[in-house]
């Protein structure tokens, strides 16, 4: 009633309504409504079946029998599967206890269409391949077709694979083919069969001008009304306007539920759109709805598609709860912070005092820091002292040495001995080479203990350098020579007694194996040991 009175209102007052989407927010709250009262509706539908079962404990003969247990499966084809499958294969018990050939083949129809609607998918094949669809009359042919469409429809929604999909939805048209050939091309089951094909052929609108004339004819709060308004939502939802869609959604799902219809498909397809929108609450509460009826239908296949479905928007609810609570807590401890500003203001002098305390705590630790840096510059300055004096003996070492030479040179030529004289200048020159490679390696490496190390953590792992201790290679001395800031290509090839061009040789094979650019590897080079 409440479904036909807001259509009534829609049809009156239509300027009340400024779009789609504002009549589905009425409609929705008719449908919240409705959900509220659903145990009153399915209480109705009991009713009517526990009658019919009176009804038929006071008969005696067996058609009058079946035709009774006929009105009770339809009242169950759509409320309780497992009771429609009872009282159909009681029917067919009884249909071949009079050898009916009519009333089996009917009744092998409708349980070929509960099976397919309960998830039986291979017993719905076999009771399929069992009928002789020849022999039939026209009638049970358009039902043979009709079930085999709904079958192969079930299996599509159940599939999650997409290339049995494309197989079973062949099949599905194969049989609406079959039976458009069967149907009277005036009467509505052909119009609604033919705008499926429509669809199929993307031809919305010529879809539409057939669907809504077939909902408009049809008697509110009926199963045909739901039906007529699903076939409109699918049609709706292939053109992708949602709003419609959902608009005669939620017409099917209020006749459904007011008809307490358990096999459904509109609110869970609602439930799915709302969803997608955003409107987590109707969803989920949809969704749960959806899955009880399911269950009270004990459609075993609708129960796994929703299985899959469900957690998702569950899940999406938890969240949303989840984030209101975390918003509550959150308007409690700021009201909590208000009522706290007098006892804050209160304590402003101690955090004062508190905030003066940190700085000079972080003052002490910079004097600290000061300290240890004057203790390394002191260090520094020490060590700089011990190699002055150092470098100042080598200076008097060099100059003895040079008296040294001089006078064995001096004597050579005054004795003649020429050869002696340049064997002895060839091997002292080497010697002193040696020497002062060695002696600079030394002071150098007592200078910046770490300087191999960190040398090698700027080259490839496969690239570095490991010299014997104590010592540094003709490569490490040049890269020494610049961190001490000799930079000139021939001051360093003086020193070092190498040519320009093998100083060059050297410099560039290294800056090969470096993980950084050339001019940067340089600076980085100078920073080694640098005091921060």
């Amino acid at each position: 009633m409440r479904l036909a009175y807001v259509i009534l209102l829609l049809i009156i007052f239509p300027t009340a309504i400024f779009s789609v989407e504002s009549e589905n927010d009425s409609l929705l709250k008719v449908l919240d409504k409705v959900i509220s009262e659903r145990s009153g509706y399915t209480k109705i539908r009991e009713d009517k079946i526990q009658e019919l079962k009176q009804r038929k404990q006071l008969l005696v003969d067996t058609n009058d029998i079946i035709n009774i247990n006929s009105k009770i499966i339809e009242q169950y084809n759509s409320f309780i599967c497992d009771s429609a499958e009872f009282y159909i294969k009681e029917n067919l018990s009884l249909a071949n206890r009079l050898d009916d050939q009519d009333i089996i083949v009917e009744n092998l129809l409708r349980l070929s269409y509960i099976y397919s609607l309960s998830g039986l998918f291979l017993e719905a094949s076999e009771l399929f391949d069992s009928l002789d669809y020849e022999s039939m009359s026209d009638k049970d042919k358009v039902w043979y077709c009709w079930n085999s469409i709904r079958y192969f429809e079930s299996l599509i929604f159940y599939t999650s694979d997409a290339n049995h999909s494309l197989v079973y939805e062949k099949q599905k048209e194969s049989y609406r083919d079959k039976v458009m050939g069967l149907l009277d091309e005036g009467s509505e089951e052909y119009k609604k069969e033919l705008a499926h094909k429509l669809q199929e052929e993307r031809q919305f609108s010529e879809a539409e001008k057939l669907l809504l004339p077939v909902f408009h004819n049809q008697t509110p709060e009926t199963h045909g009304y739901a039906m007529a308004a699903m076939n409109l939502a699918k049609l709706y939802r292939h053109s992708g306007k949602k709003e419609l869609e959902n608009y005669y959604l939620i017409i099917a799902a209020i006749t459904d539920i007011e008809l307490a219809v358990k096999e459904n498909e509109a609110l869970l397809s609602l439930a799915i759109n709302l969803y997608e929108m955003g409107d987590i609450d109707r969803a989920y509460e949809y969704i749960r709805i959806a899955l009880d009826d399911a269950l009270f239908y004990n459609a075993r296949f609708k129960n796994s598609v929703i299985a899959r479905v469900q957690p998702i928007i569950e899940d999406t609810y938890l969240q949303k709860i989840y984030s209101q609570q975390k918003n509550l807590k959150n308007f409690s401890i700021i009201t909590s912070l208000f009522a706290l500003v007098l006892i804050i203001t209160l304590f402003y002098l101690y955090l004062q005092v508190k905030a003066v305390s940190k700085a000079r705590k972080e003052l002490r630790i910079m004097n600290e820091d000061l300290l240890q840096l004057n203790r390394k510059l002191d260090e520094a300055n020490t060590v700089k002292e011990h190699y002055i004096g150092y470098f100042m003996n080598q200076c008097s070492i060099y100059v003895n040495k040079l008296h040294k030479y001089r006078k064995n040179v001096n004597l050579n030529i005054k004795t003649g001995q020429i050869n002696n004289l340049f064997k002895l200048s060839t091997d002292e020159l080497e010697k002193d080479i040696s020497e002062l490679h060695a002696n600079f390696d030394k002071t150098f490496l007592a200078l910046y203990p770490n300087f191999v190390s960190e040398f090698n953590s700027l080259l490839r792992a496969d690239e570095q350098y490991y010299p014997e201790r104590g010592e540094l290679n003709n490569e490490l001395r040049i890269f020494a020579l610049i961190k001490l800031g000799i930079t000139d290509m021939k001051q360093i090839a003086d020193f070092l007694h190498y040519s320009v061009q093998t100083v060059y040789n050297y410099k560039s094979k290294v800056k090969g194996k470096a993980l950084a650019g050339g001019d940067q590897f340089e600076e980085m080079i100078i920073r080694i040991g640098s005091i921060s």
